[in-house]
């Protein structure tokens, strides 16, 4: 499958600050998302009974599914996750032969990581959890690790692991290796969600009800977010979850130079009480309120130790507040709606951050140590989405279509495409990019643009280098440059719809 990750997601409004719905009829979005298996040190071991489910296992935190908030939850042997606790300790059912959503489904309000008819009473493989991370955004990891499938050679196992993350309510699924089955049960498998009746599901492309095999594959089930909230977090220097907040930067941030704001809906009501700009919250995660010209915002304080790496990235919390200005959440690097501090894909290449953020010797007579550069344009790859500078993104030299560039080399010289310049076999994008330019650059007034295309340029946004939005073009069709003087100094990227494809380009603000 071919999933243009970035560029589907970069044009979309950018949503870093918002609250997740928790609406029953909730729309997930499922994407496909960087493989990452977790290998950890100590999980705890579950059970190894064919076809059972587990006794009620307690969640470390609260975890919303389909507009319900639940704490407990089973476990199957069969690759899922059920919500309904009366199932507890019995068995569970193996046999299923339609697709999702169905009435008839026979697991419901459950996530199937990975469900399929396996059979690990010999124990040769293991079902595991353990929780990393620290509140609010711990991880809870479910492993099914080497478990043979029911009636199959005793080669074929499977190995996957399901994700759940607390505050986010998100959902991953990593496959490390699905084989095809035999013909046991038609040798059916799926990945998914699905509510408690299965009126609704979700599935990943290619991974509803069949026989199908994976290796390395990523998924995630992401709840839609609400336009009303906003999120401030902190770091917390002292670790007593209270620190001292600088409001002017959510007024700032939300284009709201008249809001002022209130410690409770009370008195925003009534109009009493305005919290001075400069503010230090009473509670950890407290709830205040903006009022601009009677809009109200809902607005999370919120003071987190930055000495956890909370996405696993190896990027220190802290150096992930690109923008410098304290608060966390409003650093999006490829505008997916999830903070750099919370991605482990920070600029959305499909190549992990942990991968990519990589220290390389200085050059000449430059001793220093710097972050790595590929294609020397002033941003790291970790934060580049066009690590090579050839006009192809890196999420588009996935010439193998299986989500992940890091494994594409079509010249054999045991260098990836996304990184070699010479490379690029996105030939219309490609070609696109070359006939269209911007100059000059640097560029301290107006950004010219030559388009020798025979397309309609249709939209022009300019992006930060955090993923804010700082400047939407009117008229994108008839324009021919770009008044940039109001900006700060510093690296931006601009975004073009033209024709049917988005083209990315990069500009230096002097």
């Amino acid at each position: 499958m071919k999933n243009n990750y970035l560029t589907r997601k970069l044009f979309c409004a950018l949503l870093p600050l918002l609250f997740l719905s928790t609406k029953g009829n909730a729309q997930y979005t499922v994407s496909s998302i960087p493989h990452q298996a977790y290998t950890l040190a100590s999980p705890t071991p579950l059970f190894n009974i064919d076809d059972r489910n587990s006794p009620v296992m307690t969640l470390p935190f609260s975890f919303t599914f389909f507009g319900n908030t639940y704490n407990q939850m089973v476990v199957s042997a069969n690759g899922y996750i059920d919500f309904k606790l009366n199932l507890a300790n019995q068995n569970g059912p193996w046999q299923f032969s339609t697709t999702i959503p169905d009435l008839n489904f026979p697991v419901k309000n459950a996530i199937l990581a990975c469900y399929h008819d396996m059979n690990n009473n010999d124990g040769t493989g293991a079902i595991s959890y353990s929780v990393v991370g620290a509140a609010p955004y711990r991880k809870y990891i479910l492993m099914y690790i080497n478990q043979p499938h029911w009636s199959c050679d005793a080669t074929i196992r499977s190995t996957f692991q399901v994700i759940l993350y607390e505050t986010l309510n998100t959902i991953d699924v990593q496959i490390v290796n699905k084989p095809l089955s035999c013909s046991h049960n038609g040798g059916r498998a799926v990945t998914g969600i699905i509510n408690s009746t299965g009126s609704i599901a979700f599935t990943p492309p290619g991974r509803n009800t069949g026989s199908w095999s994976a290796t390395q594959e990523g998924w995630r089930f992401s709840l839609p977010m609400e336009t009303n909230g906003y999120k401030y977090t902190k770091c917390d220097t002292d670790s007593d979850g209270l620190e001292t907040f600088n409001l002017q930067i959510i007024k700032d941030d939300l284009l709201a130079p008249d809001m002022v704001f209130y410690e409770t809906l009370a008195d925003q009501q009534n109009q009493v009480r305005q919290m001075p700009l400069s503010y230090s919250n009473l509670v950890p995660d407290q709830l205040i309120y903006g009022d601009n010209n009677g809009q109200v915002t809902k607005i999370i304080l919120r003071a987190i130790d930055c000495s956890v790496d909370y996405d696993l990235d190896t990027i220190p919390t802290a150096s992930e507040d690109l923008n410098g200005d304290g608060n966390l959440e409003n650093d999006d690097t490829d505008g997916d709606g999830i903070p750099n501090f919370l991605d482990n894909d920070d600029d959305g290449d499909m190549v992990l951050t942990s991968f990519e953020y990589v220290f390389a010797s200085g050059r000449n007579s430059d001793t220093t140590n710097s972050l790595l550069d590929t294609d020397n344009d002033g941003i790291p790859n970790y934060l580049d989405n066009d690590d090579d500078g050839d006009g192809v993104l890196t999420i588009n030299e996935d010439y193998n279509g299986n989500n992940n560039p890091a494994d594409d080399d079509t010249n054999n010289n045991g260098l990836p495409d996304y990184l070699e310049r010479g490379v690029a076999l996105g030939v219309d994008g490609h070609n696109l990019n070359n006939l269209i330019s911007l100059y000059p650059n640097p560029v301290s007034n107006n950004l010219n643009i030559d388009n020798k295309t025979n397309e309609v340029i249709s939209n022009i946004a300019i992006y930060s280098i955090n993923g804010m939005l700082v400047k939407q073009v009117p008229n994108a069709a008839n324009a021919t440059s770009i008044p940039v003087s109001e900006l700060q100094t510093g690296m931006y990227f601009v975004k073009m719809e033209v024709g049917n494809q988005v083209m990315n380009y990069k500009f230096i603000k002097k």
